[in-house]
């Protein structure tokens, strides 16, 4: 585990964050004191989403109001 100074984060903090692995932890110290930890992302395993991907995987159906009537029976606004 590496650790650097609070004075080096301000100065070099882009530095550190390029140099950490996936995972990685780099403590900041203060004296003899951990302060702070920086710990790098790890890589996400979802891939990302595109628009339009789920086109076509719901179906709405508009003339299948059966369902509502399970709902007349709560009290409405005002």
């Amino acid at each position: 585990m590496n650790q650097v100074t609070a004075q080096e984060v301000q100065q070099h903090l882009l530095e550190l964050l390029a140099d950490l692995s996936p995972g990685e932890e780099l403590q900041i110290v203060a004296g003899k004191k951990v302060i702070g930890r920086l710990i790098a992302e790890k890589d996400s395993l979802r891939l990302p989403r595109h628009p339009g991907s789920a086109i076509g995987s719901l179906t709405i159906v508009a003339e299948d109001d059966d369902y509502l009537k399970d709902f007349k029976a709560l009290p409405g606004p005002g």
